[in-house]
């Protein structure tokens, strides 16, 4: 099977990985991997595509991890915080880091019929880069967001 993107793929290999890495940065790092946490991370690696806080509350609901909004907002903010998760802006949703723990500069393809996100990484353009420089402003960070149709929502060619 393919490792990622818009292919079918092992998800439980997948999410193992996935949560083994995000599991031994905090045992390294000294933050609590809290079960809620966990949770919010399986949900949106069982996914692989944006979810917003409110589709991921009543699976919580369901499983007596917590009803209120803040539950889904306090995990959120942890799983973005550290890198675990990445903020989907456009959609104001959430992803699953496909490389959580390692310095990278994703940019994100997002299917506008299945809803589907695959991260990939980015490389900021050469143009970006000296605008930057000629104005002296020091990039940190870029978020690049794709939207379009993935392989398997395009008509065939």
């Amino acid at each position: 099977m393919a490792s990622h993107g818009f292919q079918n793929h092992d998800h439980g290999s997948c999410i193992d990985t996935t949560l083994a890495a995000v599991q031994t940065h905090c045992a390294e790092h000294g933050l609590q991997f809290t079960p809620v946490r966990r949770r919010v991370l399986e949900i949106l690696l069982q996914e692989h595509r944006a979810m917003g806080a409110y589709d991921i509350l009543p699976i919580l609901g369901e499983e007596g991890l917590g009803k209120q909004p803040p539950v889904v907002y306090r995990a959120l903010e942890f799983l973005t915080t550290n890198g675990f998760v990445h903020k989907i802006e456009r959609l104001n949703a959430y992803v699953a880091c496909m490389h959580p723990g390692t310095e990278h500069a994703p940019a994100f393809m997002i299917c506008r019929e299945c809803s589907r996100v695959v991260e990939t990484e980015s490389r900021p353009g050469v143009g970006l880069n000296a605008a930057a420089h000629d104005l002296g402003f020091a990039i940190e960070a870029t978020v690049i967001e794709a939207e379009g149709l993935c392989p398997n929502c395009r008509p065939a060619q």
